[in-house]
């Protein structure tokens, strides 16, 4: 494998380094993945403390003959910019939409890519908008999603307020104050005017809008009105999204969708490694210590990609 360092966004307000992963020793057009980041600020590893699932996606990959395109985000790069935009209402379309479309129109423009094989990616919130990205222009050939959730983000955060309260007494106390705090803040948030719900803050610049936009459609919802090929992917001890409420919902909610393939790994947690805890509190121990993702799961993305030619 080799990578050709590359720009996203090339000559616009925000452009962003990126690394095209290629396989060795293929010739013709390969097929090709492009990696949609979580939540938060993340370099085109996907970088958390000690592991880069992105990194380890795009290596193991190439050993399948699939190509990979990973880029920073925007607001890991453009951070100081994008909190401005954050406070005038920006939503996910800003933040992470309009940079994947460019990635797939640069793929697109590459000869040596089959146009005509190019996936999504997506992880965690990535996994919940790729089915968005794709009905807003994507167009992929099908969709990857790793620790996606069809709930709404803000049940997501309310949830995982609630699940840090089970840590010390200390810390307990002050997130139920904050779910709290968050529970009333959302309440009502779908019949508030888009322009009510812009100047709501939810935390920092991020206001109530960001959650309002982005909640009108949920990753179900779009996937219902698709028929493409579509990999449902969860780790079994994966504290940030659950495989007994998320992965469960999925696959009721998707009950008559054909062309979805669902896969568990009981051990790995959100980053699909071997978990080390099971505590949400705990989570910055658990990706302290340096794991990779394995070939099992790579193979099975492969396997999916290559099924689809």
């Amino acid at each position: 494998m080799y990578g050709e360092k590359v720009v996203i966004g090339k000559g616009t307000e925000y452009p962003l380094n990126g690394i095209l992963e290629f396989p060795d020793g293929v010739s013709g057009p390969v097929p090709a993945v492009v990696m949609v980041h979580g939540s938060g600020a993340s370099n085109m590893d996907e970088k958390v403390l000690k592991l880069t699932p992105f990194k380890d996606l795009a290596e193991g990959l190439a050993a399948h003959g699939i190509a990979s395109l990973r880029y920073d985000k925007r607001t890991f790069v453009h951070g100081r910019k994008m909190m401005k935009a954050f406070a005038s209402g920006m939503t996910v379309r800003e933040e992470t939409i309009e940079d994947v479309l460019l990635a797939i129109a640069l793929l697109r423009n590459d000869r040596r890519i089959d146009s005509g094989n190019i996936f999504i990616l997506g992880h965690s919130m990535g996994a919940m908008l790729a089915p968005r990205i794709d009905a807003e222009g994507g167009d992929a050939k099908g969709l990857i999603m790793m620790a996606g959730t069809p709930n709404r983000l803000e049940n997501i955060v309310l949830r995982q307020l609630k699940q840090g309260q089970k840590g010390n007494r200390m810390l307990g106390w002050v997130l139920a104050l904050e779910n709290k705090y968050f529970a009333k803040r959302f309440s009502g948030l779908y019949d508030m005017s888009d322009e009510e719900a812009k100047k709501k803050k939810f935390a920092g610049n991020i206001s109530l809008y960001y959650f309002k936009e982005m909640g009108q459609k949920t990753a179900s919802d779009y996937l219902l009105e698709s028929s493409k090929p579509v990999l449902i992917m969860q780790g079994g001890r994966d504290f940030q999204v659950l495989a007994d409420d998320d992965f469960k919902a999925f696959k009721e909610q998707l009950a008559s969708r054909d062309n979805t393939t669902y896969k568990l790994y009981p051990e790995l947690n959100h980053c699909f490694v071997p978990a080390k805890y099971d505590d949400i509190t705990k989570a910055t121990k658990d990706y302290s210590i340096e794991r990779h993702i394995g070939e099992d799961v790579i193979s099975d993305i492969a396997e999916f990609i290559h099924a689809q030619q």
